[in-house]
């Protein structure tokens, strides 16, 4: 079984071999009308191309005329020459996305990101553990989180950076902490098909360092509605079953509702920014966080507050018995970690 996030992935080169299928006497014709040198096999249609910016013409001119070409039309671009594998096909726009975003594509493609780390703190305030974030390397191109995943989730490049990004965060943990930190790793649902597959690389990453697995906490960090519940318990089920804890982040925000946190009964419940900003300040704000903390108590949930910027939101989350915080208060995202020794936390 392969995926995108589990196949080798190349950058594209300036001379390289544009493959199409399935092949479409449409397509064959209008390609050789636009004066392109093309050709077919029983199977597929291909044309060689000297630079970048003339297979990116091409692929906008097949979207042009894309109505009438058929739903399953898929592209793989080769090194000049090369042979079409099984496991490369694209669609068109996607195609199309990576030639756009090829800066933002090489960032993910040769991993030009590394992992910084935000503390997270107990109610005494000692760090139990540090939440891991993707940032720009030292002398790298500048980007966002935000941007470099949705440029990968136009690409189909989602579930490589996705695995490549969880798999920095593992080897950066090991290089820098010690063990019984914790180590909150974030993760996309939808970028996991079979979890017994796909997290293969990150279970092998773990026994390869040498790592506890009771040492980390893979957080849910998903932007979109999820569609499947069963699929991420499911998720949730492969790694408690390989000794390792569950998050789900930003509770009471987005789709991350109560409703969504009885369902999955996480062991970690990361309450939403959104909410406790000035939550020491706001009574419906302050229902809302009782409820959360009341709810996750029934499943045996650790609730975990972020975003605290202000002693009194601190105070108030420990009130109503949160024992776990994170937020620029206590430190902001950096590459290396303050010097121990840090507390423990049972869970």
């Amino acid at each position: 079984m392969n995926c995108s996030g589990c196949s080798p992935i190349h950058p594209i080169e300036d001379q390289g071999t544009l493959y199409m299928r399935p092949i479409s006497p449409a397509l064959l014709e209008a390609l050789q009308m636009q004066g392109r040198h093309v050709e077919h096999s029983d199977e597929l249609i291909w044309m060689h191309f000297l630079n970048l910016e003339s297979v990116q013409r091409c692929i906008e001119d097949i979207l042009k005329i894309e109505a009438t070409l058929p739903d399953t039309l898929m592209v793989q671009v080769t090194p000049l020459y090369g042979q079409a594998d099984d496991d490369s096909w694209i669609n068109l726009s996607m195609q199309e996305a990576r030639l756009k975003h090829a800066d933002l594509v090489s960032i993910i493609l040769e991993h030009q990101f590394s992992s910084h780390m935000q503390p997270i703190v107990d109610a005494s305030e000692q760090i139990i553990g540090f939440e891991f974030l993707l940032r720009p390397t030292e002398q790298g191109r500048p980007f966002s989180a935000y941007e470099l995943f949705e440029v990968a989730r136009d690409t189909g490049l989602h579930s490589f950076l996705d695995r490549t990004a969880r798999i920095a965060a593992i080897e950066t943990s090991a290089v820098l902490l010690p063990h019984g930190v914790k180590r909150f790793v974030n993760f996309l649902p939808s970028s996991i098909y079979n979890p017994e597959y796909c997290l293969t690389h990150t279970f092998e990453t773990i026994e390869r360092l040498s790592l506890d697995p009771k040492d980390f906490v893979f957080e849910v960090v998903e932007t979109e509605q999820i569609q499947h519940m069963s699929i991420l318990q499911h998720i949730f089920e492969v790694y408690r079953s390989h000794g390792m804890s569950v998050a789900l982040d930003d509770v009471g925000a987005g789709f991350s509702t109560i409703e969504v946190m009885n369902r999955l009964e996480p062991d970690f419940v990361k309450i939403d920014r959104s909410l406790v900003d000035h939550c020491d300040q706001d009574l419906t704000k302050q229902q809302q966080i009782i409820d959360i903390v009341e709810m996750s108590r029934q499943f045996g949930g650790r609730v975990l507050a972020e975003g605290i910027e202000r002693i009194e939101e601190f105070d108030f989350c420990r009130s109503v018995g949160i024992d776990l915080a994170q937020g620029y208060y206590f430190g902001k995202p950096t590459a290396y970690p303050p010097q121990g020794p840090y507390g423990k936390t049972s869970a």
